[in-house]
């Protein structure tokens, strides 16, 4: 229904401004500050139009305004928000707007319908979302658990071989001292490579969520954590960096993780260079290194990524070049 006197018109014109203005600040997820006082406030606006003359037409507005309440304050803010909203609605639809009890009572019928629906809808997202987050806390836990496996198995062989050196070193100090002194260069020299390893894994098995960082700066503070591992390692972004999907930038951090490691572990390489690059519907990036060619691609890690990868509707491809080997990583965001 059009509005009707001049009134109304300036108000409808103010209110679908206010709207314009509000929607694209409005959060869809719990956020701190200002914002939070946008989906009220668009909440109240939908109700308003409806008041002005355009009811019935506003329904849907009001629909995903109820819904942005309930994912951004929860049931329990929201639910006494919305009881609110209809308290002032009713009065002022009763005192100023002239409406009859039976023409409110039909307006609180489709506005409860319309919550119901809004708040079920918004109740459905948010279990997802949680569920999607214990999913990417399981994902990450399992890298974890993998991880900590071939610490186990790096950090136990280097121990097991030091300890049968140093315990040749023992027996052969008085009748072979020159034989027990090479016992004990090779044992300093794999406690210095144990060592390394053991830096290397710790490194590893930091959460990302645990880093502080998001985006590129993680990124590029994991390429630069190996900087004591005798890798040169350079990070670059290319095009307008903007937010990604949480489990698109886990994926990313892993590409990365496993570049830098294989890099060190296999490749025996002296330089690595890391390139991001945000294009218009996907983002690459792409870890290439010039060690010796070896193939890398045939490895669990690789593997495993791969399918992480492909869940996200990505692809990775791995492969060695002229010089050396690249893994390169592309996903859609």
């Amino acid at each position: 229904m059009a509005p009707g006197t001049v009134l109304e018109r300036v108000l409808f014109l103010a209110d679908v401004g206010l709207l314009c203005g509000l929607w694209p600040v409005m959060p869809w997820r719990p956020v701190h500050g200002v914002r939070l006082l946008a989906t009220p406030v668009f909440l109240a606006g939908t109700l308003l139009l409806g008041l002005v003359g355009a009811a019935g037409t506003h329904a849907p507005l009001v629909l995903m305004g109820v819904a942005n309440l309930a994912l951004v304050y929860g049931l329990r803010i929201a639910s006494p928000i919305l009881a609110a909203f209809v308290a002032i609605m009713t009065v002022t639809s009763l005192m100023f707007y002239g409406r009859t009890v039976v023409q409110t009572l039909a307006d609180l019928a489709a506005i409860a319908v319309l919550a119901a629906f809004s708040l079920g809808m918004a109740v459905a997202v948010s279990r997802a979302r949680q569920l999607a987050e214990r999913v990417r806390e399981l994902t990450v836990a399992e890298e974890r658990a993998r991880i900590s496996a071939e610490m186990h198995d790096s950090i136990g062989h280097h121990l097991t071989v030091i300890n049968l050196g140093l315990e040749n070193a023992e027996r052969f100090r008085h009748r072979r001292p020159e034989a027990a002194w090479k016992e004990v260069r090779q044992a300093k020299e794999l406690t210095q490579a144990a060592l390394a390893d053991t830096r290397r894994w710790v490194r590893a098995l930091r959460p990302l969520a645990l880093s502080g960082d998001l985006g590129s700066a993680a990124l590029r503070k994991l390429a630069d954590s190996f900087s004591g591992t005798g890798l040169t390692v350079t990070f670059q972004v290319q095009g307008t960096e903007r937010p990604l999907d949480p489990d698109t930038e886990l994926v990313l951090y892993r590409v990365l993780q496993e570049g830098l490691t294989n890099a060190v572990r296999h490749a025996q390489a002296r330089s690595m260079h890391g390139t991001l690059t945000y294009e218009k519907s996907r983002i690459v990036l792409a870890v290439t290194d010039d060690g010796k060619e070896a193939g890398q691609g045939d490895g669990f890690g690789l593997t495993s990524l791969g399918d992480r990868v492909r869940a996200l509707g990505g692809r990775l491809v791995s492969g060695n070049k002229a010089v050396g080997f690249e893994l390169r990583a592309e996903l859609p965001s």
